[in-house]
């Protein structure tokens, strides 16, 4: 009887283990809040499934996921057609959330929220602009009294999709800007210091007086870092929120492509904060172990319904219901 009980629990150990599953993903510091909180829920309600992530940056990321090295990647900048062959099986796009960048700052004295021109950010960003005391800044902040202070520029060390949606945006309101610089991951600065990661850029900021940075926009209210608003295409300065982020994706969300890759910087509409994107997970159409494929389908399934709850505690938008329906046929064919 005892010897039964033995072999009975041997079983139901070797059962257990049989069927936990371990997904490895890297990439975006972008989402790396909302996809730690994802995938910790998920687990927690899923047992057996433990899902790892490492916010290494996108360029990272679509490095491993090239390699195969990872079951997933991230990225806020989607990958390009030469790098899509150079993968071993189909990637997909899969979008997850709506965030913003948004310029933070630290200049001594200023509470007061600053509003940015495209031609202040340009200006800061290529070198022209050198101080807070600038006429330009000083023009967009009427009510606001300046420092005669020199402007540190921050910006990312790293692979970024953050630095993709920032010089992005850059490229299209700035002719300037795309032929000196362009968009990209990675560019060659003009000016400024780099930070590894979101969190890299949100920590130099806190501590240099005088700087400015770009960040996702959880990474300035975690590390209670102020930060401005952006003139909009209508002319209209709006503070990065969650509404303003779903409005710039109401026009894109009608015409998003069969593959997700979309750009939506510097959209039309009134209410529309210019510097939003989707960010994405990469997902091998077909895993190498058919196993972990249906796991992440699963969770992808999870990821568009209730995940999409979770959102707004930690100050991304949920993706439009039009493209959670594309995303759920999308889902399907993940084997």
């Amino acid at each position: 009887m005892i010897r039964c009980l033995k072999l009975l629990s041997l079983a139901l150990v070797l059962c257990v283990t049989a069927s936990a599953q371990s997904l490895n993903g890297a990439g975006a510091s972008f989402p790396n809040p909302i996809y730690q909180k994802w995938f910790l829920d998920y687990s927690a309600s899923h047992n057996g499934v433990r899902i790892n992530y490492q916010s290494v940056g996108s360029g990272a990321g679509i490095r491993q996921v090239i390699a195969g090295t990872v079951d997933f990647g991230a990225t806020d900048g989607p990958m390009n057609d030469k790098q899509l062959t150079q993968c071993k099986q189909k990637i997909l796009h899969i979008p997850t959330v709506l965030g913003a960048v948004v310029p933070a700052y630290n200049i001594p004295g200023v509470s007061a929220q600053l509003n940015f021109t495209p031609d202040v950010l340009v200006g800061i960003y290529i070198g022209k602009i050198t101080d807070w005391s600038d006429k330009k800044i000083a023009a967009a902040n009427p009510n606001v009294r300046l420092p005669k202070m020199p402007i540190l520029v921050v910006h990312r060390s790293d692979g970024s999709g953050t630095t993709y949606i920032f010089t992005d945006y850059l490229s299209k309101v700035s002719k300037d800007w795309g032929d000196k610089v362009g968009t990209g991951t990675s560019v060659r600065w003009p000016v400024g210091l780099g930070g590894k990661g979101n969190e890299g850029v949100a920590g130099t900021v806190s501590q240099l007086e005088g700087s400015i940075g770009y960040v996702e926009l959880i990474y300035a209210v975690q590390n209670n870092i102020p930060y401005g608003a952006v003139q909009n295409k209508s002319g209209n300065f709006v503070k990065a929120s969650m509404e303003s982020t779903t409005a710039a994706a109401a026009a894109a969300a009608a015409k998003m492509p069969a593959d997700y890759r979309v750009s939506i910087t510097n959209p039309d509409g009134a209410d529309a904060y210019p510097i939003a994107s989707f960010t994405w997970l990469l997902i091998p159409q077909q895993s190498k172990d058919a196993t972990k494929g249906k796991v992440l389908q699963e969770f992808l399934k999870w990821m568009v319904t209730e995940g999409q709850t979770k959102t707004a505690s930690l100050h991304y938008a949920p993706l439009p219901p039009n493209i959670v329906k594309k995303l759920e046929a999308t889902i399907a064919t993940v084997r």
